[in-house]
């Protein structure tokens, strides 16, 4: 079975191709546009991974994945990217909210697909 990604994103295009890059890796794989949308499919579907942009509109990365963590994950089970351009570094604000990795855009695929793939496969020590 695969594992199952979220991308939340406010750039369509940004959307498509990570899709696209996830997809054709193997991944089953959700696009939804903002915050608010990815809280309602989480209510719903249970995911492996959530590729979370900081920057959108109404509701941010950061506020998406506090509540995710509070409502719908509370023990950490579910990995959580979450991707800015910009390029302000990893403070205390990406500790809190409860993040696996933050990585800045642009980034290369093949370097987002190896994080990704590491996130997902349980250590073998």
């Amino acid at each position: 079975m695969p594992h199952k990604i979220l991308i939340v994103d406010d750039d369509v295009l940004m959307l498509e191709a990570l899709h696209d890059l996830f997809a054709a890796s193997g991944y089953e794989v959700t696009t939804v546009s903002d915050g608010q949308a990815a809280l309602e499919i989480l209510r719903k579907e249970r995911f492996d991974l959530i590729i979370l942009d900081v920057v959108m509109p109404r509701m941010t990365g950061y506020d998406v994945c506090v509540e995710l963590r509070r409502r719908h994950d509370p023990g950490r089970d579910i990995k959580v990217i979450m991707l800015t351009a910009k390029a302000e570094s990893r403070g205390p604000k990406v500790e809190e909210c409860g993040s696996d990795l933050y990585l800045t855009k642009p980034i290369d695929p093949a370097r987002l697909l190896g994080l990704v793939d590491s996130l997902l496969t349980p250590s073998t020590e």
